[in-house]
């Protein structure tokens, strides 16, 4: 069980614009390719995962991919449960064809394995029968409210009691306002990527983001430097880190 907490008043936070860019500096200046982040996303997200259910061999665990990068990386955490001994089914909010390129590298490799992909109509039974939902549909591009067919994955995804864990920030949720949209994930918990987005972190955002935490993807410090944000070594300890209110 991962013990390293970090007070919420004490991080520093960026706008969907900053991780932009910081992404963007990340690979071009650093080498840090898309491809790591997201297999770094994929792990924590996997582990945070196995801390929920206390265990994951056997435990049904249904992936809700878009066609992005918050896809890939909920797709490389299925891969990881798949290797770990969950029964993993992940549904594809897109064909096949309208996939990036890692994103449709990591469905390859889930492909391989024979881990099922189901459509987006199959949303409502599958998750019916999971022990938990991994939300990784939307990440902070989102611009407006979610459209179809993420809007009616997310609405079938809140329809059952069935815990949620949203990687990022929940899909629906406005990352710089921390506004829900209509609609918007209602998560158990919520896994930040590098530096929470600064929507996660406002009161409005409270009842859609859960219990936050923070994973280290493997973002440089110096990368926040153009906006004055320094980090310092949040992940000293652990690169899983829940974060508490007080």
């Amino acid at each position: 069980m991962v013990d390293h907490a970090a007070r919420l008043d004490l991080l520093p936070a960026v706008t969907a614009a900053q991780m932009r860019e910081v992404d963007r500096i990340t690979i071009e200046d650093f080498g840090i390719s898309l491809l790591q982040m997201m297999e770094n996303a994929g792990r924590t997200l996997a582990e945070l995962t196995r801390i929920h259910l206390g265990g994951v061999r056997r435990r049904r665990v249904v992936v809700l991919a878009g066609r992005g990068g918050n896809g890939g990386g909920g797709m490389a955490a299925a891969r990881r449960l798949a290797i770990w001994g969950a029964e993993v089914r992940v549904v594809l909010a897109y064909p096949e064809e309208a996939l990036a390129e890692a994103p449709a590298h990591q469905l390859a490799s889930l492909r391989a394995m024979g881990v099922p992909v189901h459509r987006p109509a199959e949303v409502v039974s599958l998750v019916h029968e999971a022990d938990v939902v991994i939300d990784a549909l939307l990440g902070y591009s989102l611009d407006g409210p979610p459209r179809q067919p993420e809007a009616g994955m997310i609405r079938f995804a809140g329809m059952h009691s069935t815990p949620i864990i949203a990687l990022d920030l929940p899909s629906g949720l406005d990352p710089d306002r921390g506004l829900p949209n209509d609609p918007t994930i209602r998560a158990t918990r919520t896994l930040a990527l590098a530096l929470p987005k600064s929507g996660l972190l406002r009161p409005e955002a409270a009842s859609s983001v859960g219990e936050l935490w923070l994973a280290d993807i493997s973002v440089p410090p110096q990368a926040y430097a153009k906006f004055g944000i320094d980090p310092g070594p949040l992940f000293a300890e652990s690169d899983l880190i829940r974060i508490t209110r007080s």
